[in-house]
């Protein structure tokens, strides 16, 4: 027993080292610090210098004390871990919403003529747009911003898993049917892997407009969360922390980004190098 548990967490160790390798390997490519270091000693020295005003543009190392200062005395990972608990509900509610409705509406045509009108119609509407009447329909707090959310994320995944299943190669169907395949057999092992790394990357946009959302739904209602701390840092023109919200911002999506494209490579091993 033991020696199976040595093994499952040598694997488990070896694919996190496999992640961060994929996921840091361009980030500490040399080509890429060439471009990035240079950029933050601009960063640091414009301001400096004078060439820049520091009320409008913080040095990095400011920037740098007040992230540091944030994580110990003003609860920066409380507000983050608050965000990401609205973000991933929001996100979890449009990948299981969304996927199935897609995988349907690409694979069976009544389906698709009954459902695709309705989502092109309100697909238009920018998800910002629906900010008032969520407000009214569901008042400040977490089912709004939850919603909001959702609609940032829903619409990419659903089209994007659509427009995968619908451009299923035929012949990869044909061979499946001459052996006997049903319908179910076919979505389950045909259409879905077929169209894997499109649902990924649709869920990689879905992360980018869930993100949007739930900044702008904590501007709106709330009284934690990195939009939050964003807008009340904006009413008091405290520069240094709406640079450090927005960076904090952009990592997490990073972050979620590079996990969903490891699991890409893991699902679509048929398609590296591509």
């Amino acid at each position: 027993m033991k020696r199976y548990e040595t093994r499952g967490l040598r694997l488990i160790l070896r694919e996190i080292g496999y992640f961060l390798a994929n996921a840091l390997g361009s980030i500490f490519s040399w080509e890429f610090v060439t471009v990035f270091v240079p950029l933050l000693l601009i960063w640091e020295l414009l301001p400096r210098s004078g060439a820049v005003p520091k009320s409008l543009v913080p040095p990095l190392s400011t920037v740098a004390v007040t992230f540091w200062e944030m994580l110990t005395q003003k609860h920066l990972p409380t507000h983050i871990g608050h965000s990401m608990g609205k973000f991933f509900l929001g996100l979890g509610a449009a990948v299981i919403t969304a996927i199935p409705i897609g995988i349907l509406m690409g694979w069976n045509m009544a389906v698709r003529k009954r459902v695709l009108p309705l989502f092109q119609l309100l697909a238009p509407v920018p998800p910002p747009a629906w900010v008032p009447i969520t407000i009214i329909l569901f008042g400040v707090g977490l089912p709004m911003q939850t919603f909001l959310i959702f609609i940032g994320a829903f619409y990419p995944i659903l089209f994007n898993t659509y427009q995968a299943i619908k451009d299923t190669e035929p012949r990869y169907l044909a061979s499946a049917r001459v052996f006997g395949a049903s319908e179910l057999t076919l979505i389950l092992h045909v259409y879905i892997w077929h169209a894997i790394g499109s649902i990924i990357m649709s869920v990689k946009t879905g992360v980018a407009m869930g993100l949007v959302m739930l900044v702008i739904a904590e501007m709106y209602g709330g009284r934690t969360g990195l939009g939050y701390v964003l807008v009340e840092a904006k009413d008091f023109f405290q520069i240094p922390v709406m640079v450090v919200c927005m960076t904090v911002l952009g990592v997490i999506g990073w972050f979620l980004i590079e996990i969903l494209k490891f699991v890409e490579i893991k699902l679509s091993v048929w398609k590296i190098g591509r």
